[in-house]
């Protein structure tokens, strides 16, 4: 089983900046393969980055240029910087992972508690 564990959210105004972590454990971190997802009040969940165990990227189009994905292997953790930060980033943002070698990012079973972004001034 691994476990997730998102921080760093929290209120900020528009053009701002926020740094979210994930935390893992239970598994070798740097095997695998990590997504952001976020879901807003009454919309459907959507995927906003990943990264694979080799370091590989994608992000979603509404993200471009304004957010970064990256991991730290050693301290079994990914981050999602995100600047530029406009209202409609408001959500509750959750990593994602499965349980074995992703040098491809496909959704997994294992999911974080979810950590809130609210942009608004």
């Amino acid at each position: 089983q691994v476990q997730l564990v998102e921080s760093g959210g929290g209120l900020v105004q528009p053009g701002g900046s926020l740094r979210l972590s994930c935390a893992a454990s239970g598994s070798i971190f740097s095997m695998l393969a990590m997504g952001w997802y976020r879901q807003a009040p009454g919309k459907q969940r959507e995927l906003v980055a990943t990264i694979t165990s080799r370091g590989s990227t994608n992000y979603a189009d509404s993200v471009k240029g304004r957010f970064t994905i990256s991991r730290d292997n050693a301290k079994n953790t990914v981050y999602l910087q995100m600047n530029s930060l406009k209202s409609e980033d408001t959500a509750v943002y959750y990593c994602n992972t499965e349980d074995r070698y992703g040098p491809v990012y496909v959704e997994g079973r294992f999911w974080g508690q979810g950590t809130q972004v609210t942009v608004s001034s």
